[in-house]
């Protein structure tokens, strides 16, 4: 049993696909012989020059090429390539391979592997990929903002699960320190995923915390690290921290202040998570629309940060991938300055995360650049292939 069913307490009894697929037709195999005899032919000994006997390895006897089947007439030209394409060509399984040549070369041949269950009939628009950027912007002298990605396959038994961190972290502007603190935070989960998921995953080792306490508890212990260093240090530093783990088909998700998390279904962005400021609260209660939320005097007035307070209450999210196509996380330098539905147009239109990044990035800077500017792209693989992920 895998690592991963043993982590969702299930196992899987359904026969693989490639298991039970049709096995390919065998060519038979090539012998070669000496039509004369069964036995090498050998030259004799010539002593008059004193070299040793050299034994002689005669060429297979020429065989004439089998008739191709007649076509009927009305079968054309075309329907032939079509039929021909079909047969691919492929190295002959070990006990089809005739005595390697003298110089070591191995004999290889086609088999036909029409049959053969297809591992890919075309070429995917999207797939899984991601990118991390951040930007200092125009106004601000440092950036305090920290982003982190990573996609990694992990194994689960006889198959492999995708997996992936994305994290954002927004260090509290005008606090000294928030450089540090937003690093801190991303370090702090990055090594609660590698030594809790990564490694024992590897190792086949028994599942340790449920992912949803995992990424809780990895906040949880960055509020610790950077509130005691902060109080050594006499600081108040701090910082937003939103974190999501990617495994096989879900997003679990940690967070904490008013970065965000966003995913793209039938090309809008749908905001998953809440911010934790005040005028996120009074959105929340009916007071006021995003819209007005953009240039309120009270936008970056947090009630709940990492690091600036002993313990921490963090927000946990589970989110099906299903139907998604894209994952936005990003700062506050960026949803603030540049709104959801130009977002969306920006990674609908860009093919790569990296590029959707970097317009991103630029169309806040071209707004202002009030704040520093951070953005993960994930771009996940078409519905119907998302079962790649699992």
């Amino acid at each position: 049993m895998g690592f991963f069913r043993k982590l969702f307490g299930r196992t899987s009894t359904e026969p693989s696909t490639l298991d039970s697929a049709p096995a390919a037709t065998e060519q038979p195999a090539v012998a070669i012989e000496n039509p004369a005899s069964n036995e090498p032919h050998v030259e004799p000994a010539i002593e008059a020059v004193g070299v040793e006997p050299a034994e002689v390895v005669t060429e297979p006897a020429p065989t004439s090429p089998e008739p191709e089947a007649e076509l009927p007439a009305a079968q054309t030209a075309g329907a032939l390539a079509t039929e021909r394409s079909q047969k691919t060509t492929a190295p002959l399984d070990p006990e089809q391979l005739p005595e390697r040549d003298p110089d070591g070369t191995n004999y290889l041949g086609t088999r036909d592997i029409s049959n053969a269950p297809i591992v890919a009939k075309a070429v995917s628009t999207r797939g899984l990929a991601t990118w991390a950027a951040r930007d200092i912007g125009r106004i601000r002298r440092n950036n305090q903002d920290s982003v982190y990605s990573l996609l990694m396959s992990l194994p689960d038994g006889e198959h492999d699960l995708s997996v992936g961190l994305f994290v954002v972290a927004d260090g509290m502007g005008g606090h000294e320190g928030g450089e540090i603190a937003s690093r801190r935070a991303i370090e702090t989960v990055m090594i609660a995923v590698l030594e809790q998921l990564a490694l024992p995953a590897m190792a086949d080792e028994d599942p340790g915390n449920p992912l949803p306490l995992l990424m809780m508890t990895a906040v949880q212990d960055a509020n610790t690290r950077i509130w005691n260093e902060a109080q050594a240090q006499g600081t108040d530093m701090g910082t937003t921290c939103t974190a999501a783990l990617l495994v096989g088909d879900g997003l679990y998700i940690a967070h904490v202040g008013d970065s965000r998390l966003y995913a793209m279904s039938d090309g809008k962005l749908r905001l998953i998570t809440s911010d934790h400021s005040t005028v996120g609260r009074l959105i929340a209660m009916g007071q006021l629309t995003e819209e007005e939320t953009r240039n309120h005097p009270l936008r970056n007035q947090l009630y709940r940060t990492v690091g600036q307070h002993p313990e921490l209450q963090v927000d946990s999210i589970y989110q099906s991938l299903e139907g998604i196509s894209h994952l936005l996380l990003c700062s506050d330098g960026l949803w603030s300055m540049v709104d959801d539905d130009e977002m969306a147009a920006i990674i609908n239109e860009t093919p790569w995360p990296q590029d959707a990044c970097q317009r991103l990035i630029a169309r806040a800077n071209l707004e202002g650049g009030e704040d520093n500017i951070s953005a993960v792209v994930v771009s996940l693989p078409p519905l119907q292939a998302q079962g790649a992920l699992r």
